[in-house]
């Protein structure tokens, strides 16, 4: 059985599937884990705690993540390429882990604003850069201990390519069109626009 935390926090997160953050109301969070609002405030201490508590589990299970498909394909030597395709599969199943590696936060997610005051203050989550360095070094850990040890600087830069490429296709999926805010080229149109134009005569 879950603790009240792991509760509220799967509580919190169920909420956050169907409202904005904004949105999201205490007194609500706490009655879907079966808990007294009371008990959620001693928890976190805020909303602002509980955001960061969210998002750092977020963090928490993507790193463990990486640390079990590394390990799962250590031996076979595709670690970098795997590393790519969870980053991928964890960013899409995940909005939290999403916004955790890219750093867009949307006004519907609870942003990682900065680490709550006081007794019960929540740490605020990593930033991208944070976690891409938590990444890679946890890559290089596990990867490296592997037979036959391997250059330490390279196997960084590797991992590193691998990440920014899987963050790259984050961002930019190969079907997803045109990033947002900009619009393809309409080359039909351009095309028709260059055969009517008449050819210009070069002056004798």
């Amino acid at each position: 059985m879950p603790s009240a935390r792991e509760a509220l926090l799967d509580s919190a997160y169920s909420a956050l599937s169907t409202l904005p953050w904004t949105a999201v109301r205490m007194v609500d969070v706490a009655a879907g884990a079966g808990v007294s609002r009371q008990t959620l405030y001693n928890e976190f201490g805020s909303k602002g705690g509980l955001a960061h508590a969210l998002v750092r589990r977020a963090a928490g299970r993507y790193l463990a993540g990486v640390e079990r498909t590394l390990g799962a394909h250590r031996a076979e030597g595709g670690g970098p390429a795997e590393l790519a395709r969870w980053t991928v599969r964890a960013a899409h199943g995940d909005v939290l882990v999403k916004a955790l590696l890219t750093g867009v936060w949307g006004d519907h997610l609870p942003g990682p604003g900065t680490p709550a005051v006081g007794r019960h203050g929540e740490p605020a989550p990593p930033t991208p850069n944070e976690m891409l360095t938590l990444v890679r070094d946890r890559a290089v850990a596990v990867l490296g201990t592997g037979p036959p040890p391997g250059d330490s600087a390279r196997l960084e830069l590797i991992c590193e390519i691998a990440l920014r490429l899987a963050l790259s296709y984050t961002l930019v999926p190969a079907d997803s069109g045109p990033a947002p805010g900009f619009t393809a080229p309409n080359r039909t149109a351009a095309d028709r626009s260059h055969r009517r134009s008449p050819a210009r005569s070069t002056p004798a």
